[in-house]
């Protein structure tokens, strides 16, 4: 998989432009536009605030299937979630199940 030929093509699936892109995973517009002008491959820590911006995780971008963006309720569901100890995570899971046969 080509890294930029993907970069580009999400933008295009959101129409967006570089500075779109920049704006949102908070790099400057000159690294985006030197990455596609230069066709250089982005760091590790540039491609992962490039998929911030984009709303998705790195495995999401390295993936061959369809995308499935999260809102940012959930993304902010799954941030507080990674913090969380196995045991708060079982627990987590265990209201969760209970809501949803409670209903």
């Amino acid at each position: 998989m080509d890294t930029l030929e993907r970069i580009r093509n999400l933008l295009i699936e959101r129409n967006w432009t570089e500075y779109k892109l920049a704006k949102e995973a908070g790099l400057p517009q000159s690294t985006i536009s030197t990455l596609f002008r230069r066709n250089n491959l982005p760091s590790i820590p540039t491609l992962e605030a490039i998929c911030g911006g984009l709303g998705i995780t790195m495995s999401q971008f390295f993936a061959e299937q369809e995308l499935v963006e999260l809102t940012a309720e959930q993304r902010a569901f799954f941030n507080d979630w990674a913090v969380l100890s196995p045991e708060d995570k079982l627990l987590v899971e265990q209201l969760v199940k209970k809501l949803k046969t409670a209903k």
